[in-house]
Order: C-alpha cells, then sequence, then structure tokens
C-alpha cells in the first residue's frame, strides 16, 4: 500500500540530504504522476522541516484529439488550484511526427523540454512517476533483447538528477492511494492496445505472470534489488581492473592493449564500452588492427599506439563554441606565469571590479580552458565546507537564466574546475604556503557607464 511515510522515505533516501532542492515534476494526467504530484504538493503543506520547491511540466501530443486536451486540463487545473507553476509543451505542425517509432520521437521531445525548463527555472531534478510494474516491463523488453546484467537490472530510482520516488509501489497501490484520496486522473485508453511492444507485455504477459503467483510482484522487486546489488558490485570490480591497466590517465587515457587483450570477452566490453565502443563485432578489429589505426565512437578517438590503447576525447563544434584554451602549458623553469582575463564586450568603459586567484601549478593538469557549465558540475568554493554543485550555487547567487550563461568556469584538462569567474576559486588548487611554482589568474570586470 502506497503511504505517504513511504513516499518521505523514498525520496529523502534518493536526495540523501535535507530536502532542500528544486524539482521538476513530469505529469501526464494519468493516475501514477496525478498521485506524484499530489504527493509533493501535500508534504509541501504539511512538513514544516522540508525545504524544497517543485514545478510541474505536462506534453500535449496532439495524438489523441479531445482526450488529450482533457488530459492537459486535469494537470492545469490542479497546478492553477494548488499554485503551482506549470509548464505545458503543445505539439504543433512543426513538430514532424514520424510514421514509425512515434514512442521515441515523443520520448526525445518531452526530455528536450524538460531539460529547457530545468536550466531555464535552475530545477535541480527532474521526477518522474515510473512505479514496479514499469519496472517489471523493462525487465522482460530488456531480457528479450539479451540486456545483460545492466539491462535486467531494470530502471534505476535516481541516475543523472532524475528521481523515480514511485518504483517501489505497485500500479495497484496507486490506484487506491488516488481512490481513498479522491484524486482526480485521466486514463489514457490508447494504452490497452497491444500495438506496441510494452503495450503488449503490459496488457498480455504481466497479467499472466501475476496470476501464478499472488507475491509475483514482490519476488520481482526482492530480484531486481539483488540485480542491482550484483550490477554495483560487477561494475566496481570492472572499474578496478581498469584502473590496474590505466598507463595514463591525465589530459588523455592510455591502457595496456596487451593486458587488455588477455581479460574475458565481458570485461574488454565493459570497459570499451565506457568510451562509447559497444559493438562487440567491433571488439576483435581493434585488437588485431595495425599500429595507428583510429577507431571512432560518439565522443572519442581510440587510437592503437602498439601495445597501447589511447582515448583522446573529442571535441565537438558545440563545445568548441563554449570553450577557449589560455594556456597550453606551465613552463617549470619559471616560478610563476600570470594570465590577465578581462572582459572585453563593446563599448564598456568603466573597470567596476579585479581580482587575482593563485593557484599551485603542480596541481594542475594543462592545458587550463575556460568552458561554461555542464551538467553534474561541481566544485569546492573557497569560504565553504565540503563540495557544491555548481547550478546551485548559480542558485544561491541568484542569478538569471540569462546570467548564468555568460559565467564562465576555469578548468584544466582533467576537467577539474578550479573556478567560478568572478566569484570563488576551488579551494583545492589554491597556492599556499609550500608552492614553489604558481599560477595566477587575474580577472578584469567592466560596466557599461550609463
Amino acid at each position: 500500500m502506497l503511504e505517504k511515510s513511504s513516499f518521505i522515505y523514498q525520496l529523502a533516501t534518493l536526495v540523501q540530504q535535507p530536502l532542500k532542492h528544486t524539482y521538476l515534476l513530469a505529469v501526464s494526467g494519468g493516475a501514477d504522476s496525478m498521485v506524484l504530484a499530489t504527493l509533493f504538493k501535500d508534504l509541501k503543506d504539511n512538513s514544516s522541516d522540508l525545504e524544497y520547491e517543485f514545478q510541474v511540466a505536462h506534453i500535449n501530443y496532439k495524438l489523441r484529439g479531445k482526450d488529450s486536451d482533457l488530459d492537459q486540463k486535469v494537470v492545469q487545473d490542479f497546478c492553477e488550484k494548488n499554485h503551482i507553476k506549470f509548464h505545458l509543451y503543445e505539439v504543433s505542425g512543426k513538430d514532424k511526427k514520424p510514421e514509425n517509432s512515434i514512442q521515441l520521437w515523443a520520448r526525445e521531445l518531452r526530455y528536450r523540454f524538460f531539460k529547457e525548463i530545468q536550466e531555464k527555472e535552475s530545477l535541480e531534478f527532474l521526477v518522474t512517476a515510473h512505479h514496479l510494474n514499469d519496472q517489471l516491463e523493462t525487465f522482460i523488453i530488456n531480457l528479450s533483447k539479451a540486456a545483460g546484467i545492466n539491462g535486467l537490472s531494470g530502471i534505476p530510482s535516481h541516475d543523472n538528477n532524475i528521481l523515480r520516488p514511485l518504483l517501489e509501489f505497485s500500479k495497484e497501490d496507486i490506484y487506491e492511494f488516488a481512490r481513498e484520496n479522491v484524486i482526480e486522473f485521466r486514463e489514457d485508453l490508447s494504452n490497452k492496445k497491444s500495438d506496441y511492444l510494452r503495450n503488449k507485455i503490459r496488457n498480455e504477459i504481466v497479467p499472466a505472470l501475476l496470476e501464478t503467483n499472488d507475491h509475483f510482484l514482490d519476488n520481482f522487486k526482492k530480484s531486481s534489488s539483488y540485480l542491482n546489488q550484483a550490477k554495483d558490485f560487477v561494475q566496481g570490480q570492472i572499474l578496478e581492473i581498469e584502473n590496474r591497466l590505466t598507463l595514463f590517465n591525465k589530459d588523455h587515457k592510455i591502457l595496456s592493449k596487451e593486458k587488455l587483450e588477455q581479460e574475458s570477452d565481458f570485461v574488454k566490453f565493459e570497459i570499451l564500452k565506457k568510451y562509447g565502443f559497444s559493438q562487440k563485432e567491433e571488439i576483435p578489429k581493434i585488437f588485431k588492427s595495425e599500429n595507428n589505426r583510429s577507431f571512432f565512437s560518439k565522443d572519442y578517438q581510440l587510437v592503437v599506439n602498439r601495445d597501447e590503447l589511447i582515448f583522446i576525447k573529442i571535441i565537438h563544434e558545440q563545445e568548441k563554441k563554449n570553450e577557449t584554451v589560455l594556456i597550453e602549458h606551465f613552463d617549470f623553469s619559471e616560478n610563476q606565469i600570470t594570465i590577465n582575463l578581462v572582459d572585453d564586450s563593446e563599448n564598456i568603459h568603466e573597470i567596476v571590479k579585479e581580482f587575482e586567484w593563485d593557484f599551485d601549478a603542480e596541481k594542475l593538469q594543462f592545458p587550463l580552458r575556460l568552458r561554461k557549465q555542464k551538467d553534474g558540475d561541481e566544485f569546492y568554493p573557497t569560504g565553504f565546507s565540503g563540495k557544491k554543485k555548481v547550478s546551485k550555487f548559480f542558485r544561491d547567487q541568484k542569478l538569471s537564466a540569462l546570467t548564468k550563461e555568460k559565467i564562465w568556469l576555469l578548468c584544466d584538462s582533467a576537467n577539474h574546475i578550479l573556478g567560478v569567474i568572478p566569484f570563488r576559486q576551488d579551494r583545492r588548487y589554491q597556492a599556499g604556503g609550500t608552492t614553489q611554482k604558481k599560477i595566477t589568474v587575474k580577472w578584469t570586470e567592466k560596466q557599461l557607464i550609463r
């Protein structure tokens, strides 16, 4: 049975710290997402010790005519009644629907929309209403695709700042909670058609499985937990093997080709997959290729250099636009290098602020770069204890979306954030009393005379 206390526990476990965060809820109007929205509202209304903000996003795909509009109305009315900020995307003629793969198109559309809202509103977590039955359906789909332990582990309760606090609860738990608390929701009758693989599994296979055992879902939940523990253990072992085979890991990574070739096919696949080389037929070609042969994935170039495999991160065009190389290397015959950064926007006349940061050059990996913020960025700002997400730091500074787009991060080649300009540097790389080789970054901020 779904209870509010259980939900609070699930959410607190996912976040793993006091609930002082911001959330975007994906709400379709169905029972599961309307229960999710109601639980968030009730927690905010009735829990004085929980400090958090949430907003709601809804997509009207216009696939079911009037029914799609009624789904939207249920969500929008709920938000207006409870003074919750509501974001709507209505599919129009400019959104070309494919003749096939409607589900994939819809998924890409909604996650792109969610990401845009999160960036604009500075909302840290996306929350979806996936539940235990969704988990079982995903398990069966992945089982049919020989997905391996990662696929059989199912939908994670949290990953990449996406939270799924209802995964522990069955669809029946959610329906019962909605009935007892008189929560309005809409049924998507198109889900009753077995025209897609997931719908066929939902409507035909899962009911037959549930009939075999009164405790089938509970037992599946335990099995899923065991699989996740096994997956975590295996990933830990793979990481240990990779670290053992690593010869170099600064501006690029080098693995021992000879030693990796001696590992099992499973280990080779799991390690190479991390760099985007996930086609099993490609792996033997890598180990049999001639010297200086290159292979390319979406994000990496793999160069075969005698007994080494060199992984070089590809900088895409958009990343190049958002990144500037400051200094390629540090000449250790010198004791100090100074980098002068000046905001040289047009028609700027008055200097309003200057500062400088001193870094221990021996703690840095070159080249040093300026880039814009990315999801998951975190650093250890001076004047604070512990680490802080850059997105949270921006919120604390009460920066507008436009201002955040103009902020530069100073980074080294290992992507360590050395500072958020012009606010704070990372204390881990500060020059100290024992520093022998120093880099000083000077920043001059200018402003229009009005």
